[in-house]
């Protein structure tokens, strides 16, 4: 091919996409119905289970059975978008994620109800990573780039709150089977706009051959760690089967890495967690959603059982924390991401999340909402909204083309391992204070139902001081780890030292030929 066929196509490659913004509406949409769905279906679950007749020790397998194929299953669905292309995949997911909610909707038994939450975990693995990696190849230019990822990171973090409005609101006045349902035209419009809008760049695949075994070692690997903290939860640290998947967990990625760094074409190249910048995105997202995920049972809880709030009330008592994110994503994190170094925007971010999380541990009978958990949930949104937004960004910072959708799936497994080990480490935290409660206040208790509301939200207050702390060390680690300058300048030291990006380049997806 001649020299100026190669230039002109690598030209018009890197010329900006006309139609991303509209593409960006269908990926967010698509995005919203996955957050969505892991918060809807919670509000949903005991109508279902009293309907479909599912026993108490089963039920948790309506929320593992999801979250086991997801996280199981994301670096997998990462791989397959480099692999096959990021607009295929990400129809394809969107079209399994709705057929799978259609079966999950129309379930006559457990059996069913639990295959259809596999199944949409499967499709969710391929669409949460091709949905990441798509804003990445297509929005290169700096500014539009923090845009994107403003309205990506609101979504994705404000998403689960308005599940919980939504989930409230179908479960009260409609159905539970609505909360599966109600995916279906979120789909349909996202796949039918995606397929006529997204145009893929060229040269941004990596066909390389698909490292069966990176695959299998990942995949049980994620599995066992995911349950093995989510059985935690239930069965208790101790238990013989709980700390057997801890080890099997620990064995089998282990083993992926050693793979990883000697198989030809890895299905996580290490590259890409080395970079201290995404290395340092993947472990503090991954603990700041340790924090919120636990954060946002126990307020359900809470609202419902001590306060004794309706589905809907409850969902709309999370309102601020949505205003919050939202505000915080689009507002602080777009307008200064292309002004200062990212770290300031993630440090401070957690900070005033933690902030909002210390005013909550205050929480007992008779906490006012206006006074304490309003104020908590917004600076909890504000935080965690402006910090969302470069975290999202930085998943792919100084990546090639061809490792975007593997990239993009180690943010999704952070943040989905996170919120098994959240759900299971703070509730086991709470179980333990609230026992202990218990047995310190017993003997002078002389209302034992008033003691069993109290007990357990002394047990939330002792669980939330945790989260407090954790979110401290998610902002000491965003502080320590990430070094990048702000786009645009050469703040950071020069190049990066594992990519070879310049921090000027940073923030600018290259496309390149494979």
């Amino acid at each position: 091919m001649p020299k100026t066929a190669g230039l002109s196509r690598a030209a018009d490659a890197a010329l900006p996409d006309p139609s991303r913004w509209k593409a960006l509406a269908f990926i967010a949409l698509a995005q919203l119905m996955v957050v969505l769905d892991a918060t809807i279906v919670n509000i949903a679950l005991p109508s279902a289970q009293t309907d479909l007749g599912i026993s108490d020790g089963n039920k948790q397998w309506v929320i593992t059975a999801y979250a086991l194929a997801f996280g199981g299953l994301l670096l997998f669905g990462g791989r397959i978008a480099d692999l096959w292309g990021r607009k295929r995949t990400f129809v394809v997911g969107l079209i399994g994620f709705a057929l799978a909610s259609a079966l999950g909707g129309a379930a006559q038994n457990e059996a069913m109800m639990f295959g259809s939450r596999a199944l949409q975990g499967v499709f969710g693995a391929l669409l949460a990573p091709a949905a990441l990696s798509l804003l990445a190849v297509m929005f290169t230019d700096a500014k539009e780039r923090a845009k994107a990822f403003g309205i990506y990171g609101a979504i994705a973090g404000g998403g689960g709150a308005v599940g919980l409005i939504l989930g409230g609101f179908l479960t009260e006045y409609l159905n539970w089977r609505w909360t599966f349902f109600v995916n279906i035209p979120f789909a349909i419009v996202a796949a039918a706009g995606a397929y006529f809008v997204i145009r893929e760049p060229s040269g941004a695949r990596n066909r390389a051959p698909l490292d069966i075994p990176g695959v299998v070692l990942s995949t049980l690997g994620l599995v066992a760690l995911v349950y093995g903290f989510t059985r935690a939860e239930s069965a208790g640290w101790s238990d013989a089967l709980t700390v057997s998947m801890f080890i099997a967990a620990a064995v089998l990625l282990l083993a992926f890495v050693v793979t990883e760094a000697r198989v030809k074409s890895p299905l996580l190249p290490l590259r890409v967690l080395t970079e201290r910048n995404r290395g340092g995105v993947y472990l503090s997202l991954g603990l700041a959603i340790i924090a919120m995920f636990g954060l946002f049972l126990f307020l359900t809880y809470y609202l419902q059982v001590v306060k004794g709030y309706s589905p809907v009330k409850t969902g709309f008592a999370f309102m601020p924390m949505i205003v919050g994110m939202i505000t915080g994503s689009t507002q602080i994190g777009t307008r200064l991401m292309t002004r200062v170094p990212p770290r300031l925007l993630m440090g401070p971010g957690f900070l005033v999340a933690a902030v909002g999380m210390l005013l909550l541990t205050q929480l007992d009978l008779n906490t006012s909402y206006a006074a304490v958990i309003l104020p908590g949930m917004l600076l909890l949104g504000l935080g965690m909204g402006t910090a969302f937004m470069p975290a999202m960004s930085l998943a792919t910072h100084g990546i090639e083309p061809r490792d975007a959708g593997v990239a993009s799936a180690m943010v999704n497994t952070s943040q989905q391992v996170g919120g098994a080990i959240g759900t299971a480490l703070l509730n086991t935290i709470a179980a333990s204070a609230t026992t202990a409660y218990v047995a310190d206040h017993a003997a002078r208790a002389t209302d034992p139902q008033l003691l069993e509301l109290q007990a357990m939200v002394s047990g939330f207050a002792a669980a939330i001081w945790w989260a407090v702390g954790i979110l401290v060390a998610a902002a000491a680690i965003a502080m320590t780890l990430i070094n990048t300058g702000r786009p645009g300048t050469g703040a950071s030291g020069g190049a990066d030292s594992a990519s070879g990006v310049g921090a000027e380049e940073e923030f600018k997806i290259p496309v390149v030929a494979h």
